[in-house]
């Protein structure tokens, strides 16, 4: 791609995500949302192949359709209360607007579209479309978080965690793999949103960092398939071992960061005597530990058939 169409994009992006953040008023909040939508889509057909083609026309129709939804909510609020802006709202428009910000994060059971996008997608454009891409609808949430149906929101993280370890463990490519990923840290982030936005947010900041960092490192091995991260060990030693505690940090496990949010948001829900919700998520979560372990294990523990070692 041109260097200086690449330039305008990029800050297109940025631009929308600040026009998102700085808003008190949803019309404000839509454009945003909608120059993040158009500036991103260039860059997913900047490789002219049918696939690539496919996702970006995916991509958006869902972002339009949950764009139109959060027009018509805002409209509806406008109507119902005489307000625009983004902390006063009805139950109706709320739930709507819920729905719609959600459908743009790729919870389930709205995530039908972010596997196939992702697979779709060079990684690059798969690193700015988990992390980047998801600022702007996060923090709309997190600024209406005293206002969402509780019911709703543990609704849909429950699905949300539930539906990214089970559609991460028969998976070999690994964009597929990081996109449910996605979608099981995102239910971590809602479930809890309710109860403590604060935590919600931490565990954002955390999930970003740690899946830019997961991103940056199949780009450095040039791995789109398990089968191509076999053999990285032999080659790159030292770049196999911190992806691999990435993967586990992604995981969960102690004492890495990853551990950090989910004991946090666990003790919060024993806190507001919701044990048995605890206690089911942390079951649900063994089921994305074990392709991670996988990952692991494969990355790890395996060596190219033409090493000496293998001989």
């Amino acid at each position: 791609m041109n260097p200086l169409a690449l330039t305008i994009f990029l800050l297109s992006l940025a631009i929308g995500t600040t026009i998102t953040l700085s808003s008190f008023h949803w019309l404000l909040a839509w454009i945003g949302l909608e120059i993040n939508t158009l500036a991103v889509i260039p860059l997913m057909t900047k490789i002219p192949h049918p696939r690539a083609i496919e996702a970006a026309t995916k991509y958006f129709l869902t972002q339009a359709a949950a764009s139109a939804l959060i027009l018509f909510s805002s409209l509806i609020n406008a109507w119902q209360t005489g307000e625009w802006n983004i902390d006063s709202l009805t139950d109706l428009p709320m739930n709507a607007l819920s729905v719609a910000l959600m459908m743009k994060l790729g919870l389930a059971p709205l995530h039908f579209w972010m596997p196939e996008v992702l697979q779709g997608i060079s990684l690059p454009t798969g690193l700015i479309l988990s992390t980047w891409q998801k600022i702007a609808p996060m923090t709309l949430l997190l600024q209406t978080s005293h206002l969402l149906n509780l019911n709703l929101t543990i609704a849909l993280g429950f699905t949300s965690i539930l539906i990214g370890g089970w559609g991460g463990i028969g998976q070999t490519q690994l964009r597929k793999i990081m996109a449910f990923s996605s979608i099981g840290h995102l239910g971590w982030m809602i479930i809890i949103l309710k109860f403590n936005p604060q935590l919600s947010l931490l565990n954002f900041v955390l999930y970003f960092i740690m899946t830019a960092a997961m991103f940056m490192s199949l780009i450095s091995l040039s791995a789109t398939k398990m089968s191509q991260i076999s053999t990285s060990w032999s080659k790159t030693p030292t770049l196999s071992s911190t992806t691999m505690l990435i993967m586990l940090s992604l995981a969960g496990l102690p004492p890495l960061t990853g551990f950090a949010p989910k004991l946090l948001i666990t003790l919060e829900l024993i806190k507001q005597n919701a044990t048995l919700l605890a206690a089911a998520i942390m079951f649900i979560s063994l089921l994305a530990l074990f392709f991670y372990l996988r990952l692991t294990y494969i990355i790890t523990m395996t060596l190219s058939p033409n090493t000496p070692n293998s001989l």
